[in-house]
């Protein structure tokens, strides 16, 4: 039996060493994508979305990213049609990340999937841990939202600006603050 690669460890919610020379080169890859992107000219629309086509696992039509933008590794991140990404947007995309048909992401939004073990002896292996992170269709994020680690945002959903998301939102619902939760439903 082969023993699991750390990727394969990331991806699967167990602990991992992010230095690992196949996560090392896939970090490095990404960063330099970003880079191209990050420093690409406004009128370079052409050239910034082929560079968002080879960052990401997969995106769908029409879909706007605003730099600057950032990324662990891009490859695991994955949207549907009609994204809009506004400035200065972070995925840490340590697992991987869905976006759905329709999402509004306004600015400094930070979606995190990776996070570092509680146990502070765990932590000083410098092995860390990412759940994956799910946002449905017709999804408002905004401006500011922080999304933690493992949580799912159902579809039609709108969250307020400067939430922070721990845990799971229902589908049609607004909901707001720090921890997140429905204000109201749609």
């Amino acid at each position: 039996m082969n023993e699991k690669t750390e990727r394969e460890k990331m991806l699967e919610g167990e602990l991992y060493l992010p230095i690992d020379e196949e996560l090392t080169r896939m970090h490095l890859k990404a960063r330099e994508l970003i880079n191209q992107f990050n420093l690409s000219l406004p009128r370079e629309v052409s050239q910034q979305t082929q560079i968002i086509k080879r960052l990401f696992d997969s995106i769908g039509a029409n879909f706007t990213i605003r730099p600057p933008f950032y990324c662990d590794y891009g490859c695991h991140i994955s949207a549907g049609d009609n994204l809009y990404i506004n400035y200065d947007c972070t995925i840490l995309d340590c697992n991987r990340v869905y976006l759905g048909n329709n999402v509004l992401i306004a600015p400094k939004v930070q979606i995190y999937t990776g996070y570092h073990p509680t146990d502070p002896q765990i932590r000083l292996t410098g092995k860390e841990l990412a759940a994956p992170i799910v946002i449905g269709d017709n999804v408002w994020l905004g401006g500011g939202v922080i999304v933690c680690p493992g949580v799912t945002i159902g579809d039609n959903v709108t969250i307020g600006a400067g939430s922070v998301v721990t845990k799971n939102i229902p589908s049609n619902v607004v909901a707001v603050g720090n921890p997140c939760r429905v204000a109201k439903k749609i």
